[in-house]
């Protein structure tokens, strides 16, 4: 077994509709808050949008974090950097293809149906820093590596992961 460990964290764009929902929950707890000061029924709403306002903050701001390790790819979201929770470790050997985007290596899956799995940060950038990988003939991921992530992929499977 090899040593090899890679680790890139790459962070989520929250929809603007959530930071639209998150505000407003912060809003109607602070009115509902002061207005529970005259009326208690109101105190009890105001508790209901502050529970709400925390996990939709909770849930907004979620990163994911790519590791590499002897031969497994493991993803994890992390909330509001406080909480982790593990999405799913891929294996190399199952991987069939593993390209940037827009490459043309990856012209003979487009016409087959996947299961669309996006752990990316969901922007495209201008030169397209995202990368696919088919795994197991059943899942497309799509994802947002580092350089030293893809190279060490690329070191251990040099037929699979291509960078052009």
């Amino acid at each position: 077994m090899s040593d090899a460990y890679v680790e890139c964290m790459v962070a989520r764009k929250t929809p603007g509709y959530w930071v639209f929902l998150k505000y407003l929950l912060i809003v109607l707890t602070v009115v509902t808050g002061l207005l529970g000061l005259v009326a208690n029924l109101l105190l009890i709403a105001a508790i209901v949008f502050g529970v709400a306002a925390y996990f939709v903050n909770l849930y907004t701001d979620v990163e994911f974090e790519y590791l590499y390790l002897d031969k497994e790819i493991t993803v994890d979201k992390v909330f509001n950097k406080t909480k982790r929770k593990r999405v799913k470790v891929f294996e190399l050997e199952k991987i069939e293809i593993m390209a940037p985007l827009k490459s043309y290596r990856l012209d003979g899956y487009k016409n087959r149906t996947f299961k669309e799995l996006d752990l990316s940060s969901g922007i495209a950038g201008l030169p397209e820093v995202r990368y696919v990988f088919y795994y197991n003939g059943e899942t497309k991921v799509i994802f947002e590596p580092n350089a030293d992530f893809v190279k060490m992929c690329k070191n251990a499977a040099p037929r699979k992961v291509f960078t052009d």
